[in-house]
């Protein structure tokens, strides 16, 4: 632990990325680039299922005589998926805490790439019967695993590898693996979906899970190259056998009071994602407008964050983490109605420039979470806090989301006024947890941060 004052702090970020030796910016540049791409693969084949769920995985793997009952099947399939991601950060968080983060991140890549291709060569319904959407709902776990222990462990190899200073830019490079996943998957399926329908039912859809298997090859060859978080290395070169024997998860459980506010941060950026990525695909269609309308307007909210998420994160590092995530949430609570307006006038041009600004305003949530949720958590159990507080953000915001909300919906005769509801709760609720949180910008990782204590 440092008990240096102000000064010496600042003369170490200096010279020290986070008070360990200096490293060449080579290194860091390829840590950033091989986080980088981890998550864009990772996305790219976890947001490419929310896709097909929405598009084909209902009639194929779910068939009912009422289509709509077959999507609502088809998006509990999501939610499986999102239900596995903190047990990956959980499992993941401890190993990653105790043997290190590399070794972790190139499991949870193989896993991903797998699984997708799985997904890709998976018999349908009228194949094997019921089956296949046992097998289906089984890839879906792995996949979810899988990006439980991704992000936290991407995320910490950034963080732990950067000037303080810089922490946000850095990690912002980093988080842009989301929507250039999203991106690629959602361009992936604009080409297929060009096939005759006949054919894109029967084998086109497969074709952009098959591609994750080249992805994996270039993302795997890049993160072997990386070296271990030098954060983490000191940490463990110090740690004796009682702390060694310690169970991370349960230090961080033992004093919940970070952990709990960085899944209630993360709640209202994930349940605005899930609204406006998945679900508006089924709801836009439900209304009248055409798939490859929407997918276009995907696309450039996809475009958008490749502008804001860094912009943003590197805004955190000047003004402040909880400065720029308040005024996203606030954003989102007051931009909850005013949203389904735009998309309900079911106008191509005002479904694209409502889902644009709502992306803008999800990034501003979005954007500050890697350097937050990093500083939020102690070195021998910041793998674990941060996985287990992004991934139970992602569950309760997003896992369920796009499944209750079909179900609101219909219930409601297809009012959109249940959707704008959940923005509000879930937007409030960030509010109240970032405003109860500290201001973590600059933190020396090497310390106790004041949230964990």
């Amino acid at each position: 632990m440092s008990s240096h004052g102000p000064g010496t702090v600042d003369r170490d970020l200096r010279t020290s990325p986070t008070g360990s030796p200096a490293e060449p910016p080579s290194q860091l540049r390829k840590v950033a680039l091989s986080s980088l791409l981890g998550t864009t693969i990772e996305y790219y084949d976890f947001l490419l299922y929310s896709t097909m769920a929405a598009l084909v995985f209902g009639d194929l793997f779910f068939p009912t005589s009422n289509a709509a009952v077959s999507t609502i099947a088809a998006f509990g399939t999501l939610a499986a998926g999102y239900l596995a991601r903190p047990i990956g950060g959980v499992v993941f968080g401890h190993f990653g805490d105790t043997l290190g983060r590399k070794s972790m991140l190139v499991i949870t890549m193989g896993m991903m790439g797998v699984a997708s291709l799985a997904i890709g060569l998976l018999p349908t319904y009228e194949q094997i019967g019921v089956l296949a959407p046992v097998l289906l709902v089984t890839l879906r776990v792995v996949q979810g695993i899988a990006v439980g222990g991704e992000w936290g462990g991407a995320a910490l190899m950034v963080a732990e590898h950067s000037d303080a200073r810089r922490r946000g830019a850095w990690t912002g490079i980093m988080q842009l693996g989301s929507p250039i996943g999203f991106l690629t998957s959602t361009l992936a399926v604009m080409l297929v979906s060009l096939l005759p329908s006949e054919a894109f039912d029967s084998w086109g859809w497969r074709l952009p899970f098959l591609a994750s298997a080249l992805l994996l090859v270039i993302g795997l060859y890049v993160r072997l190259s990386v070296v271990e978080s030098p954060v983490f290395q000191q940490a463990a070169d110090a740690a004796n056998d009682e702390s060694r024997a310690k169970l991370p998860v349960l230090e961080v459980l033992r004093r919940p009071r970070p952990l709990v506010l960085a899944c209630a941060a993360g709640i209202g950026p994930f349940a605005l994602t899930a609204l406006t990525t998945a679900q508006i695909i089924a709801y836009a269609k439900s209304i009248g407008y055409e798939v490859p309308t929407v997918m276009r307007a995907l696309v450039m909210m996809s475009i958008v964050s490749l502008v804001c998420i860094p912009g943003f994160a590197a805004l955190s590092d000047r003004i402040g983490r909880r400065t720029v995530s308040l005024t996203g949430a606030v954003l989102a609570l007051l931009y909850a109605f005013p949203l389904y307006m735009l998309i309900n006038s079911k106008s191509a041009l005002l479904l694209t420039a409502g889902l644009v600004v709502a992306q803008v305003i999800q990034n501003l949530m979005y954007a500050p979470l890697a350097p937050m949720l990093s500083e939020m958590f102690g070195t021998t159990v910041r793998y674990s806090g941060v996985s287990l507080g992004y991934q139970s953000a992602s569950l309760i915001g997003a896992g369920f989301t796009p499944l209750i909300a079909s179900a609101l919906v219909a219930a409601a005769d297809g009012s959109s006024v249940p959707l704008s509801l959940v923005i509000v709760v879930t937007s409030g609720i960030t509010i109240l947890a970032v405003w109860a949180a500290s201001e973590t910008r600059g933190k020396d990782l090497h310390e106790s941060p004041n949230e964990s204590r």
